[in-house]
C-alpha cells in the first residue's frame, strides 16, 4: 500500500528542489502517492491568500507532508504562510538536526545534536500593534502547557533515539516571568525522565557554546525565536543552510521541509543544491517507519558528496539541482 502524503512544491526554486527531493525518494523503494497542492505568492491573485484552504484541508487529510520554501516579505505583504501552516495545524514542534554529513568540509568535524523549537507562541504568536507613531510594540507568550509539551517532546526524541542529554535554553535571567515560566515548565518535565541528563543555558551563552563546544550538547529545546536563530547558528556549522533539513511535528500531522528560504534569483535556472530538501524527505521517511529506505538514501548521498563529481556550485561542484538528484540516485542500493 502506498503512502498518501501531500507535496507543497513552493515558491522560487521550490518546485526544482521537491522535484528532485521527490525523485530520490521515488528511487529509495518506498510506495508514495504524492498529492501535489500550491500554496504561496502565486495563489493570492487566484484566491487572495498565499495559503489556501485546500492545502491546510490535504494535510488534515494525509497527515503528512513534504513542502518546499515560501517567501516571506520582509517588514511588509503578507503574514507567514509557514507560521500560519505550524499554528492551524498545531505542529508544536519545529525539528532541525545538526549532523555533519560525510565527504562535506567544514570546520568542524562530528557534529550531532538536534534543536527542538517551540513552534506556537513566544514572540513568533505575532501579536503586535502600533504604539502611536513611533513605536511598536510586540507581546511574547509563553504558557506552562506548551513549555512542557514541547519539552516532554524533546524528552521521548531523545529516548527514542538514545540520546543522553536534553539541554533547556532560555534568558530567564531577564525575562523571569516569560523565560522563567518555560525554565520552570522544562525542570518539572525533566523530573520524569531521570534516564537523561538534564540542564540549562542562558540563550546567549547557548549561542557561545556551540561555537566553541557543539560536542558538548545533544538535544537542545528552547522557545520559538531562541530556535530559529540557534537552529540556523547550527546549520553553519554542519555545511550551511543548504544542507539542514526540518520538521514541524504535531501529535497528528508533521510537515518535512528545508530550512532556507525561496532563493527567487534562481528560479528556473537548475542551480540550487537540492540536499535540505531531500534530507527532509529521509526525516519523513523516517517518520513513516521506514528506516532502511531512508538508510539507502543517506549512503547514496554520503557517496556523491564523498565523490565530489555531481555536486552543485555551493558543495564546489558545477552540477545542476536535476543532475545532482541523478547522480543520488544511481548510488541506491
Amino acid at each position: 500500500m502506498a503512502y498518501k502524503v501531500t507535496l507543497i512544491p513552493g515558491d522560487g526554486v521550490g518546485p526544482e528542489i521537491t522535484a528532485a527531493a521527490r525523485r530520490v525518494i521515488d528511487a529509495s523503494g518506498v510506495a508514495i502517492d504524492w498529492e501535489v497542492v500550491e500554496a504561496g505568492e502565486a495563489m493570492i491573485a487566484e484566491h487572495g491568500t498565499p495559503l489556501p484552504e485546500s492545502v491546510l484541508d490535504s494535510v488534515r487529510k494525509n497527515k503528512i507532508a513534504l513542502k518546499g520554501p515560501l517567501t516571506t516579505p520582509i517588514g511588509k505583504g503578507f503574514r507567514s504562510v509557514n507560521v500560519t501552516l505550524r499554528q492551524e495545524l498545531d505542529l508544536f514542534a519545529c525539528v532541525r538536526p545538526a549532523r555533519t554529513l560525510p565527504g562535506l568540509a567544514t570546520r568542524y568535524e562530528n557534529i550531532d545534536f538536534i534543536v527542538v523549537r517551540e513552534n506556537t507562541e513566544d514572540l513568533y504568536a505575532g501579536i503586535e500593534h502600533r504604539v502611536g507613531k513611533n513605536a511598536a510594540e510586540t507581546i511574547k507568550i509563553i504558557t506552562r502547557e506548551a513549555s512542557e509539551r514541547v519539552v516532554r517532546f524533546a524528552f521521548e526524541l531523545a529516548r527514542r533515539e538514545g540520546r543522553k542529554k536534553v539541554t533547556a535554553v532560555h534568558k530567564a535571567n531577564i525575562m523571569k516571568l516569560t523565560d522563567g515560566l518555560f525554565l520552570e515548565s522544562a525542570r518539572t518535565v525533566a523530573e520524569s525522565y531521570p534516564d537523561i541528563a538534564f540542564e540549562d543555558w542562558i540563550v546567549d551563552a547557548m549561542a557561545m557554546k556551540l561555537v566553541q563546544v557543539p560536542e558538548n550538547f545533544d538535544v537542545l529545546v528552547m522557545p520559538n525565536l531562541y530556535g530559529d536563530i540557534l537552529s540556523d547558528l547550527a546549520a553553519g556549522l554542519v555545511g550551511g543552510l543548504g544542507v539542514a533539513p526540518g520538521a514541524n511535528i504535531g501529535d497528528e500531522m508533521a510537515v518535512f521541509e528545508p530550512v532556507h528560504g525561496s532563493a527567487p534569483k534562481y528560479t528556473g535556472m537548475n542551480k540550487v543544491n537540492p540536499l535540505a530538501t531531500l534530507l527532509s524527505g529521509v526525516m519523513m521517511l523516517r517518520h513513516l517507519g521506514e528506516s532502511e529506505a531512508a538508510d539507502r538514501v543517506m549512503r547514496a548521498v554520503a557517496a556523491v558528496l564523498t565523490e565530489k563529481k555531481a555536486v552543485t556550485y555551493d558543495l564546489g561542484g558545477t552540477a545542476g539541482t536535476s543532475q545532482m538528484a541523478d547522480a543520488i540516485i544511481q548510488k541506491i542500493s
